[in-house]
């Protein structure tokens, strides 16, 4: 089991400097020379993060290499999400800023208008799920 909560996993790697180690490695699997050095963090910052991904049970080093354990990738992909949500910000305020009723029309301008504004699937299934409570 990782750390004591899931507010734990979300605070290493709630900095810049814990989520860009984060996003190094699920994307390049690195060693620790090559960690430290495409993140160019000081010995400190660099010991202070991974120690952190390791404690919560984000990432694990084997073999002198660091990868996302099963729990890791799952919090990746969930970042992404929240990435992609943050990249489209702006489009979701707008539909947030739409007057629907719970009329069937209503519902299928809703839908019509997610669909042309958003290309992300995930945002758009949870878009769209929610406006269909």
């Amino acid at each position: 089991m990782p750390s004591d909560s899931h507010a734990e996993t979300l605070k290493a790697i709630s900095d810049d400097k814990s989520l860009l180690v984060f996003k190094t490695i699920a994307l390049t699997s690195p060693d620790s020379s090559s960690l430290q050095h495409q993140t160019k963090l000081t010995r400190k910052q660099y010991y202070t993060r991974t120690y952190r991904l390791i404690r919560s049970g984000l990432i694990k080093r084997r073999n002198g290499k660091y990868f996302l354990t099963a729990y890791g990738k799952i919090i990746y992909d969930a970042q992404k999400i929240i990435e992609n949500a943050y990249t489209n910000f702006w489009k979701l305020k707008a539909i947030d800023s739409l007057e629907v009723s719970d009329d069937e029309r209503s519902l299928k301008e809703r839908r019509k208008i997610i669909d042309t504004l958003i290309d992300d699937k995930d945002i758009k299934q949870s878009l769209l799920a929610k406006s269909m409570r």
